[in-house]
C-alpha cells in the first residue's frame, strides 16, 4: 500500500470537491475561495468523497497502479491547498545593476543584457516585487507557479564564479575558484 496514497485528504468547509466520471475519463474539480482547478486523473485509481475527506483508491495492484496511487493523491491535495491558501515561490537577484520591476501585470528585469527583459505573466499567476531584488510568484496551481519560477530563473541562472544571476530564495550556489585561486607548484 502506498504510504502517501492511503492518507485521506481533508477538505475544508469552504472548498467543494467534485468527481465527474464518464466513459472517456475521470475529472476532479475543486472550487474554493481563491479560484477553481480541474485535473483529469488516470483510470487505474478511483476518488471517493466521504463527508469532509477524499480518499484515493487504486483498482489494481500492478506497478503502474501503485505509482499512480500516490501521484493522484498528491495532485488532489495540492489542488485543495491551492484554492484554499495558494502557493508562492520567491526569487532573489544578485549582481551589480541587476534589478526587477513590475510593468503592469508583467515583470521587467534588467540582467546585464543590452535591453530589459519583459516576462509576461501566465494566466493565474501574479508577481510582486520587493525592493528591486526580490520577486514573488503567486498562484493557485503549484505546477504553474513552479514552472514560472524556473523560467524566470533561466533568464540568467547564477554563475559559479561570482554568483551573479537569479536564484531561488535560500538557494546556495557553490562558487568555483578562478584562475588566480589555483595552487602553484614550487
Amino acid at each position: 500500500m502506498s504510504r502517501i496514497g492511503k492518507l485521506p485528504i481533508d477538505i475544508p468547509k469552504n472548498v467543494l470537491l467534485d468527481v465527474k466520471t464518464n466513459a472517456a475519463a475521470c475529472v476532479v474539480h475543486v472550487k474554493g475561495p481563491k479560484g477553481e482547478l480541474s485535473q483529469e486523473i488516470l483510470s487505474v485509481v478511483a476518488v471517493k468523497v466521504e463527508e469532509s475527506k477524499a480518499i484515493v483508491e487504486r483498482r489494481g495492484d500492478d506497478k503502474f497502479s501503485r505509482s499512480a496511487h500516490g501521484l493522484t493523491r498528491t495532485l488532489i491535495a495540492n489542488m485543495v491547498e491551492g484554492v484554499t491558501n495558494g502557493f508562492r515561490k520567491s526569487l532573489e537577484i544578485q549582481g551589480v545593476g541587476y534589478r526587477a520591476a513590475k510593468a503592469g501585470v508583467n515583470l521587467s528585469v534588467s540582467l546585464g543584457y543590452s535591453h530589459p527583459v519583459l516576462f509576461e505573466a501566465p494566466a493565474g499567476i501574479s508577481f510582486t516585487v520587493e525592493g528591486q531584488t526580490k520577486i514573488h510568484i503567486e498562484g493557485i496551481d503549484k505546477q504553474r507557479v513552479g514552472q514560472t519560477a524556473a523560467e524566470i530563473r533561466d533568464l540568467r541562472p547564477p554563475e559559479p564564479y561570482k554568483g551573479k544571476g537569479i536564484r531561488y530564495q535560500g538557494e546556495v550556489v557553490r562558487k568555483k575558484l578562478g584562475k588566480a585561486g589555483k595552487a602553484t607548484k614550487k
